[in-house]
């Protein structure tokens, strides 16, 4: 089990694919951990160098005590990122990882040379929402809202079943500080100003019953970089990476052909 230690934090991670690899940088959701993107990284063509990593306060990851701040959650990706030599990255986040990939392209473009923003924006719900959630948390534990998050989450055909169950059990299984570290990230972030100066490659994807980042929510920031793409995923919500799989990929294999990161 591969460990980075980043300043005070432990960072699990996984890197696949060779050396030479063009590197592909893959950021969870709340609550979730690295293995989220499984059913997407066992569909991409050879010869990508693969990186995923567990966020702090999440999976195998170091879980300090709350608050997080959204510029801690940028460092440690970046730290990680210098630890394996990793440049000219494309950065696949999705929700709160897509705010820590915007924030790190605008911080180390020699890093990032482009985005795939998932199921995400530049600002996410409102602090008084995230401060509500957080006192939830703190009074019942995260089983308490583990199905309201999936009701908002899943498309309404897949909110029971296995799918369901795994997800379900990603959220209760995370650490209560990582999972409310995190969620003060996100209530103290608003990249609206900071994303609209990024000029790089982009790709937006949302689901078409996504009630976490409506599909509206998530084109308003993918517009704000000149040039971006933008594709909606039917019969999927907040998570098309393990809903439809297959569709996410096609379209980030597409993205990545397209800006010359791998051959057609």
């Amino acid at each position: 089990m591969p460990i980075a230690t980043i300043g005070e934090i432990d960072l699990h991670y996984r890197l696949d694919g060779p050396e030479t690899g063009a590197p592909l940088v893959f950021i969870h959701a709340l609550g979730t951990r690295l293995d989220l993107w499984d059913e997407v990284v066992d569909r991409l063509p050879g010869g990508l160098r693969v990186l995923r990593l567990d966020l702090r306060g999440h999976g195998h990851s170091s879980a300090p005590d709350a608050p997080y701040s959204m510029g801690a959650l940028i460092k440690d990706v970046e730290g990680l990122l210098d630890q394996l030599m990793i440049r000219d990255a494309v950065c696949v986040g999705l929700s709160i990882g897509g705010m820590i990939a915007q924030g790190l392209a605008v911080k180390r473009l020699d890093q990032i040379r482009g985005l795939v923003l998932s199921n995400t924006a530049a600002k996410i719900a409102t602090p008084a929402t995230w401060k509500d959630r957080i006192a939830l948390i703190d009074d019942k534990g995260l089983s308490a809202i583990a199905d309201p998050t999936l009701d908002r989450w899943l498309a309404r055909s897949n909110r029971q079943g296995p799918l369901a169950d795994r997800l379900r059990a990603m959220i209760t299984s995370t650490s209560q500080a990582g999972y409310i570290g995190c969620c003060a990230a996100i209530s103290g972030t608003d990249f609206y100003t900071p994303t609209s100066g990024l000029r790089l490659p982009t790709l937006g994807i949302c689901g078409t019953e996504d009630g976490s980042t409506p599909a509206d929510l998530v084109r308003e920031t993918v517009d704000l970089i000149p040039g971006s793409q933008f594709h909606l995923i039917r019969k999927s919500g907040h998570m098309p990476c393990v809903e439809q799989p297959e569709e996410f990929t096609v379209h980030l294999v597409e993205f990545l052909q397209q800006i010359g990161h791998i051959e057609p």
